[in-house]
């Protein structure tokens, strides 16, 4: 198992990314779009999640493919960016076929970054020009850290961001994701620069710290003040070029959160809206279908606990910010 040649989730092929934010509002937007629609699942675990179009993914429901996945900041005003997603995709005929008309199916899925120091006195909601411009971005290759739906993001001590990561499978298959890590926990053992996730590292990718000497596994986790929890979330989605169902798809969500909990602690809290999207492309066939979902699984878990860490090693700090990122705080120790 390795990384992929970007360690982003773009290393599945027919998959691009486009970002796209305002450093005025601290806040943004990331689109997942395929070069073909992909099948597409979810599974929420937060106990405060922002939705559009959830239901759809369920293993029953009659669509069994999406167009495009939307992360995006603005609490439930954010829920507009992917109406913007959903505009361009038909304007260029993209979308489900309903008689004469294309409908682009495109679910999403919000954090909340109102709190965060940037200007929200808008007079117009901005999110669906901002899910607009992020699609017009998309590429393989795009910017980790502060940008799109994590360019606001906060996490307990440190600002959050948006990460991602891949990794190989002896099998051939390809495993990505991205995330918006924007949650009431915290990603650093007890305060010190050392990840919960650095257990999973692939090399140096987010500072090769190892554990803190220190860690305590067993230490009850510090929690934000009175008053200051209900605004949080982190989303993600793993990809995937298996050929997998709606129902398969929805098994590695879930197996993807383990990776959310290794990485944040706490996680899943009340105050969290934590979800993880799926997107299988179907480009390669399971040669093992038992042992195949497992491995994936296993992989996609492991993609996500990375992908957070990287997310938050890359945040940048910018003016009004209302906590450090780890470069200011951490990278001089």
């Amino acid at each position: 198992m390795r990384p992929g040649q970007r360690n982003l989730i773009t290393d599945v092929p027919g998959l691009k990314v486009g970002n796209a934010g305002s450093e005025r509002l601290k806040s943004g937007v990331s689109v997942l779009v395929g070069d073909a629609p992909f099948t597409a699942a979810v599974h929420v675990m937060g106990g405060a999640p922002g939705t559009r179009e959830t239901d759809l993914l369920a293993p029953d429901r009659l669509v069994q493919k999406a167009d495009a996945l939307v992360l995006a900041g603005g609490s439930a005003f954010g829920l507009d960016a992917a109406s913007g997603v959903a505009d361009a995709l038909a304007a260029q005929g993209r979308g489900f076929p309903v008689g004469a008309a294309r409908v682009p199916i495109v679910p999403g899925a919000i954090l909340f970054d109102l709190l965060n120091g940037g200007d929200k006195n808008w007079t117009e909601n901005p999110y669906k020009a901002l899910g607009a411009a992020a699609l017009e971005a998309a590429a393989e290759t795009f910017e980790i850290g502060s940008a799109g739906a994590g360019l606001g993001a906060t996490t307990l001590d440190l600002k959050g961001g948006l990460g991602s990561a891949s990794v190989v499978l002896e099998s051939g298959h390809t495993v990505g994701a991205l995330v918006a890590v924007n949650a009431l926990g915290s990603v650093v053992q007890q305060g010190q620069r050392n990840f919960w996730a650095a257990p999973f590292e692939m090399g140096t990718e987010f500072g090769g710290l190892g554990p803190a000497p220190s860690w305590n596994p067993f230490a009850e986790p510090a929690l934000p003040g009175p008053g200051a929890a209900g605004g949080n979330t982190t989303i993600a989605i793993v990809a995937t070029d298996a050929a997998l169902r709606k129902a398969e798809a929805t098994r590695l969500a879930i197996a993807a959160h383990d990776g959310m909990s290794r990485a944040i602690v706490p996680s899943h809290t009340p105050f969290d809206g934590d979800l993880v999207f799926v997107a299988a492309t179907g480009a390669r066939a399971l040669g093992d279908p038992a042992g195949d979902t497992l491995r994936l699984g296993h992989a996609a878990a492991l993609c996500l606990t990375r992908a957070i860490a990287r997310g938050v090693h890359a945040a940048r700090p910018a003016p009004g910010d209302t906590v450090p990122c780890w470069q200011a705080r951490f990278s001089e120790n």
